[in-house]
């Protein structure tokens, strides 16, 4: 990193110190909250181990809900701790591979659900050759493929950050180490990073809306078609991933918006809320809306109490 003699070595998380007390009410709701994500995610990825589920819409949602783990642990565990101490410190290299991770991940959900709608388009479009299609390393291939893709359109924007020059303040006006807050303590002109980063973000986000609005089209072409029982079934089928990309994306305008005409305050609580409510709700939205899924964490329960009361049972014999 290019910085100056006199460069700042550390920055300051100044998250939402503002609000005074009524941190803790935040504290608290956020950590709630991050319990939850964990709990909930861990399980999917655990229950989606059941034989009985191993479709491709289930390996990708399995990708998804340990992209949401990840992802919300860039940020979350940094700004509870800053509500918990009277200064939240960062150092150089730790805020600049937050920013990296959580770009990264943000946007490696959002290829996974390009994926997902593509394997929705498959299943309800060219059901025959679904399976022939959906092969094992096809689906791995479209796994990495996301992962790929997130990195190509992120990493040219973190390099840009770091060899810029940091000289003072270093006080970073959000809870983590967000982009665009970052560059703006930059000790050179940031006009045409600016640019570039408008173009990768316009780059991404219409890559993968565009292809998701593409591949609903074209279920709702086939739909068209069908008689209506078959409608209703197909619309079951991805009512849940439809929902959660309406979810996402909404929520995505809202940061954006906010980034442009909110206050400081309000610009960080809806970012929280992208950065939590998502992968908060993500489980909620499958498990609910999916029968198999029900019916495989109600067998995941059953063994751990199964294993639970052997245990206990070992024990007391033992004892």
């Amino acid at each position: 990193m290019k910085n100056r003699p006199d460069g700042v070595t550390f920055f300051i998380l100044q998250g939402l110190s503002s609000l005074g007390e009524k941190q803790m009410i935040l504290f608290v709701i956020l950590l709630l909250g991050y319990i939850v994500i964990l709990g909930g995610n861990s399980m999917i990825i655990f229950t989606l181990t059941d034989p009985k589920l191993d479709s491709p819409m289930y390996f990708f949602l399995a990708n998804l809900s340990f992209v949401d783990i990840v992802f919300t642990t860039t940020s979350i565990p940094k700004m509870l701790s800053g509500f918990l101490s009277e200064v939240s410190t960062i150092s150089v290299p730790g805020c600049f591979l937050q920013m990296h991770f959580f770009m990264q991940l943000g946007l490696t959900g959002l290829e996974i659900l390009t994926v997902m709608a593509y394997d929705r388009y498959v299943a309800i479009c060219n059901p025959l050759h679904y399976t022939s299609i959906m092969t094992r390393p096809v689906q791995l291939l479209l796994i990495t493929g996301a992962w790929t893709f997130s990195a190509v359109c992120t990493l040219p924007a973190t390099i840009i950050v770091i060899n810029k020059p940091y000289c003072g303040p270093n006080i970073v006006a959000h809870g983590w180490c967000d982009l665009f807050t970052v560059r703006q303590l930059a000790c050179a002109d940031i006009t045409l990073d600016s640019i570039i980063f408008v173009c990768l973000g316009l780059v991404s986000l219409l890559t993968t809306g565009g292809l998701i609005l593409t591949s609903y089209v074209l279920i709702g072409v086939s739909l068209s078609r069908m008689a209506v029982t078959q409608r209703l079934k197909a619309f079951r089928t991805c009512s849940a991933h439809l929902t959660v990309v309406t979810i996402t994306y909404s929520s995505a305008s809202f940061v954006y918006i906010s980034y442009r005409v909110g206050n400081f305050s309000v610009c960080i609580i809806v970012a929280v809320l992208y950065a939590a409510l998502c992968p908060f709700l993500y489980p909620l939205i499958y498990s609910l809306r999916n029968k198999e899924l029900q019916e495989s964490i109600r067998r995941t329960v059953r063994r751990f109490r199964s294993a639970a009361v052997s245990a206990m049972k070992d024990v007391n014999k033992v004892s």
